[in-house]
């Protein structure tokens, strides 16, 4: 395949797989997984993974030391100041403007907060932060940040740690098309490749996963699944799929094909 790199926010990427470090077996497995994904970008829960692990270093040091972009999220943020002040802190430790916002307005199914997601974003946005915002698929809530300044989108394909796939195709194939000039990428949900896949066929230009990887009984071949997938369904949008058709079509009509013989003769 010929290399399909994208822009975000001024950098090219060659992969168009986001990974998170959370939830892993150990360090090394986690390592490999990134690895085995290809992927360029990793994620980083500020509050939600500890600084640190018993007997080891920091694990925020281990991640940097991948030599990936490291993408800080506020997970686990319920208010805008919360998720502000998260991000000013993520910025002096890692030495990063790109911030993933995620401000949480429900303890049940993790649903974004809208309001509070829109006002952090303006906050943040204003003080010179990239912002990769968090939301649920609703197109209003995503034209908003748009119009604030976000380059990239981030709508859910359902609640996140759920493996429920994509479950409104509809929202995320209108997400598409009234943003054709945003990056979209699906962020939560995603719990096989075929899923990933779906969403790149949708010309979504990224997927982010974390649990699908990290709590696969084999994470690194999981990882280098989801690689596969991700591409997979990029060549496919590329390539267009054929349309539909309510009533059946024989793909090899009879007459004047090659190889077809008379099998009575």
């Amino acid at each position: 395949m010929a290399t399909d790199p994208w822009t975000v926010y001024g950098e090219t990427l060659g992969s168009r797989l986001f990974l998170g470090t959370a939830r892993y077996p150990s360090p090394k497995v986690m390592a490999d997984a990134v690895q085995a994904s290809g992927a360029e970008v990793l994620t980083v829960g500020m509050r939600r993974q500890a600084p640190s692990e018993v007997g080891g270093g920091s694990i925020w040091e281990r991640i940097a030391g991948l030599g990936r972009r490291i993408l800080p999220n506020t997970a686990g943020c319920h208010t805008a100041t919360e998720a502000v002040t998260l991000a000013e802190m993520a910025r002096e430790i890692f030495g990063t403007d790109w911030i993933k916002l995620e401000v949480t307005g429900d303890d049940y199914n993790l649903q974004p907060d809208p309001y509070g997601l829109i006002d952090a974003t303006a906050q943040l946005v204003e003080r010179g932060f990239k912002v990769f915002p968090y939301s649920t698929e609703d197109l209003v809530v995503c034209t908003r940040l748009r119009d604030l300044g976000c380059e990239i989108v981030m709508p859910w394909g359902s609640p996140i740690g759920t493996g429920k796939g994509l479950l409104n195709p509809y929202a995320l194939e209108t997400l598409r098309a009234r943003l054709p000039d945003v990056s979209l990428v699906v962020d939560a949900g995603i719990g096989l490749p075929s899923h990933a896949a779906r969403a790149m066929e949708l010309g979504f230009d990224g997927v982010l996963l974390n649990t699908a990887v990290a709590r696969a009984d084999d994470p690194v071949e999981m990882a280098s699944a989801f690689a596969h997938a991700v591409r997979a369904g990029r060549i496919a949008h590329r390539a267009g799929a054929m349309a539909q058709s309510e009533t059946a079509e024989p793909s090899t009509p009879v007459v004047g094909t090659p190889f077809w013989h008379d099998r009575r003769a």
